[in-house]
Order: structure tokens, then C-alpha cells, then sequence
């Protein structure tokens, strides 16, 4: 089977971050799983939400939105504040964002703050969840990392790194890192989050008008165990540089639009 892009089943696309895109944040990263872009930024706060005051829990909040911007789809995308409320889609995909982090995120360590991540989608070609995933580690990591360097935690929170990647079943094969195409025509469909010693943290597996066997399901996993072992490298890499990083980063927005 040809792959239109020309990749092999278990092959994914082009990753890369390009940390430090956002220089207000407290941490930033623009993740690009090959034409899928996405801009990951976090915010600490020194506060906690209400009713964690009110409900007297100790530690510290991480909570997530996504949007997609309205250049992102071939056919403009209206805003959610247009009609008044967030979509359906983006609501569902928010909440898994922030329940995933917050897997890896020792909140007790965080102390009284709060962790914003925000994800905003800049070119969408399948996998943006995934992407808002897997940046959205590197970012938080970023930050906390700031934190650490000016005394203001003691022990690190992360207990681990997390990403997450889609395989499906297009063509009848199963296949790593789905884009547009591929994912707009699979009858199999699934996202997996996990953690770098490649814990689950999710699965979402679903038949497109489909059924699937314990063999796909089974090729599937093991598909996303080493998607999932290729991106923590990247990860580490991506974080260390960060603390190199410097404004000619920014230039990289340009470079990375141009490959």
C-alpha cells in the first residue's frame, strides 16, 4: 500500500518543536507533527481556582484549552466566541488535553498555582489532539524548569514525560500518525496517551462504520508504544535546548512554515 505522503505503515511524520515561541508565557513550544502545527503555551499563575480555595485542597491546578485558529482548515473556521460557546469538538478535546497532563503533574508539589495550557491550532492536517499532547509536556516542562531555577519549587512535579500519537486502519493496513487524508478515510480510528515508560494514560479506539479484530487493536498498540517511544526523545532534546534558546528562535516560525 502507497501512503499518500509516501511513509511506511509504522512511520511517522516529520516532529519537531521549536521551543520558545511565545515569550510571555512562562513556557512555549510550536510542535509540528509534519504539516499539523501547533503552538503550546503555558501559564503559572501564583493562585488556585475558587473552589479549590472554598474545598480547602491543597496543591495546585492544570487545566487546558484548545482552539483552532480560523486559518487552520482549508475552509475558514468560524470562532467559538462567534456563537457564543465552544464547539462540541473542541470541548471534548480541552478536556482530554487536561486530564492527560494532569496524569503526570504531582499537583501537591505545584504548591498554590495554577498551570494554564493553552493550544491553539495554526495548520491542521490530522492529529491535533495528539500534537496539543505532546507539546503541551514539553511546554509545561519548560516552565516548571523556570520555577525550579528561581528557587520557587523544592522538588520537581513532573513524574514523567507524556505524548501522545493516532494509528488507524487505512487501506486496510494499520498505519502510524494518521494525516488528513489518511484520517478522513480510515475505518479504524485511534488515539493513544502515554507515558514515557509507556504506561497508558488513554486510549480512544473507535470503528469508522467499522469493526476491528484483536490482531488490529493489537498492532495498533504496539504501533503507538513506538510512536510514543520515538517522541520522548525528542521531548528531552526539546527541553534541554529550550534553556538555550534565545529571540533568533523565532525565526524558526518562518523556517518551520517553509519545510
Amino acid at each position: 500500500m502507497n501512503r499518500p505522503d509516501g511513509r511506511q505503515n509504522d512511520e511517522m511524520r516529520e516532529l519537531t518543536f521549536t521551543p520558545n515561541v511565545a515569550p510571555h508565557a512562562s513556557g512555549s513550544v510550536l510542535v509540528s507533527f509534519g504539516n499539523t502545527r501547533v503552538i503550546c503555551a503555558a501559564t503559572i499563575e501564583e493562585s488556585v481556582p475558587g473552589w479549590m480555595r472554598y474545598q480547602k485542597v491543597e496543591g495546585g491546578w492544570l487545566t487546558a484549552e484548545y482552539s483552532m485558529l480560523p486559518y487552520s482548515t482549508h475552509d475558514r473556521k468560524r470562532r467559538d466566541i462567534s456563537s457564543g460557546k465552544l464547539d462540541g469538538r473542541s470541548s471534548e478535546i480541552q478536556r482530554l488535553i487536561g486530564r492527560s497532563l494532569r496524569a503526570v503533574v504531582d499537583l501537591k508539589k505545584l504548591g498554590s498555582r495554577t498551570i494554564w495550557l493553552d493550544c491553539d491550532v495554526l495548520q491542521a492536517d490530522g492529529g491535533t489532539r495528539t500534537a496539543s499532547i505532546t507539546g503541551g509536556c514539553v511546554a509545561i516542562s519548560i516552565a516548571i524548569n523556570k520555577l525550579m531555577s528561581a528557587g520557587k519549587l523544592n522538588d520537581f512535579p513532573m513524574k514523567s514525560l507524556i505524548a501522545a500519537i493516532s494509528c488507524g486502519v487505512y487501506e486496510d493496513e494499520v498505519v502510524l500518525d494518521l494525516n488528513y487524508p489518511e484520517d478522513k478515510a480510515a475505518t479504524v480510528d485511534s488515539n493513544f496517551v502515554m507515558t514515557e515508560n509507556l504506561s497508558f494514560v488513554e486510549m480512544q479506539m473507535s470503528g469508522e462504520e467499522a469493526t476491528f479484530t484483536d490482531e488490529q487493536m493489537a498492532q495498533m498498540i504496539a504501533l503507538g508504544k513506538k510512536g510514543v517511544s520515538e517522541i520522548v526523545v525528542k521531548q528531552r532534546e526539546a527541553i534541554l535546548a529550550a534553556d538555550k534558546a534565545g529571540p533568533a528562535d523565532l525565526q524558526d516560525l518562518a523556517a518551520a512554515f517553509g519545510r
